[in-house]
């Protein structure tokens, strides 16, 4: 059950608390957290952010509460969800992605923000600057979208025979086609051959995995786009079940049977974006926060499934990987 579902139905129950325990919660801080995600996808990344509020001394239900609004991947809905958070008002809001970023930030000049994009966020509109972003918002940025070149490179690597490589892109979603602008221009100054599909929903990844099969696709490079992370599952099984070599973004993809991931740990980001949030809460301004951006990145190998696929790794490669799941 969604925490918001949660809490109307145990509204009811709110009257009969003692009022002193009533006024103690309204005098909380309360946190905004809007997500492009589901709840249930979220559930480790949610606790990675908690942990970093910790860690500055805020805990959840003791000193500060957090209301959660998931758009279920529904990203058209997250302007609405954001006026919910300025309307109850938040003390402070995580946006998480680039709209919800956007969305945040159209409906609130003075509640503080803290965001979190795998876009360039200056690029893209969210702040004037990395060093001194200005206004009521600062966040960070795990750079997903500068990192599809290297992605590309690293699956020819991997895929060195390869004709004809895909990308998967969500059109809905700002990081994933920036990310594809550049990876397009990439493989055109590199000469070689790049097909882009789109595909946001459940069943619109199923054609684009039918019609990779139909143009026989050596190889497949995933975008990043936070729908795409929900439904990690669903792409994963699909690459196995097509034997397609498979580029994702983030470690979640072959921990859980993909092959090959290069990009920042999205936990630690998520970890840091609480952090953030907790230093507003201290009193720190927004406009004063630098813009984070990650100092590593991480290259994930799963050996098994590379076997699986009849893959021969070249051993430059293995050298370079951070971890290599056997």
């Amino acid at each position: 059950m969604k925490r918001r579902e949660f809490i109307t139905l145990v509204g009811g129950a709110a009257a009969a608390r003692p009022l002193a325990a009533r006024a103690q919660q309204s005098a909380m801080p309360m946190i905004g957290f809007l997500s492009p995600r589901t709840a249930t996808d979220a559930v480790g990344l949610a606790a990675a952010f908690r942990q970093g509020l910790n860690e500055v001394g805020f805990v959840d239900g003791r000193n500060v509460a957090i209301e959660y609004r998931w758009a279920a991947n529904q990203v058209d809905q997250l302007p609405a969800l954001a006026a919910e958070l300025v309307g109850r008002p938040a003390t402070v809001i995580a946006a998480f992605s680039t709209v919800g970023a956007l969305a945040t930030k159209a409906t609130t000049t003075t509640i503080p923000i803290v965001f979190m994009t795998g876009d360039d966020p200056v690029k893209v509109g969210i702040v004037a600057s990395l060093a001194r972003p200005g206004g009521n918002i600062t966040g960070i940025t795990f750079v997903s979208a500068l990192l599809g070149t290297k992605r590309l490179q690293l699956l020819r690597a991997l895929v060195p025979k390869s004709d004809l490589i895909v990308m998967l892109v969500d059109p809905n979603s700002p990081e994933s086609v920036n990310q594809a602008n550049d990876v397009v221009d990439a493989a055109r100054a590199l000469g070689h051959q790049l097909a882009v599909l789109h595909a946001s929903t459940v069943g619109e990844i199923d054609l684009a995995f039918a019609s990779m099969v139909q143009q026989r696709a050596d190889a497949l490079l995933l975008s990043g786009s936070p729908s795409f992370t929900s439904r990690r599952d669903q792409i994963v099984a699909l690459a196995a079940r097509y034997r397609v070599p498979t580029m994702y973004q983030f470690r979640e993809f072959p921990t859980g049977g993909g092959l090959i991931s290069y990009g920042a740990n999205l936990t630690d980001t998520y970890r840091q974006t609480g952090i953030y949030v907790g230093r507003v809460l201290k009193g720190d301004k927004p406009a004063d926060l630098p813009i984070l951006q990650p100092t590593r990145f991480e290259l994930v190998i799963n050996l098994k499934t590379a076997k699986a696929l009849g893959l021969e790794l070249p051993p430059t490669l293995l050298a370079l990987a951070d971890e290599v799941i056997e």
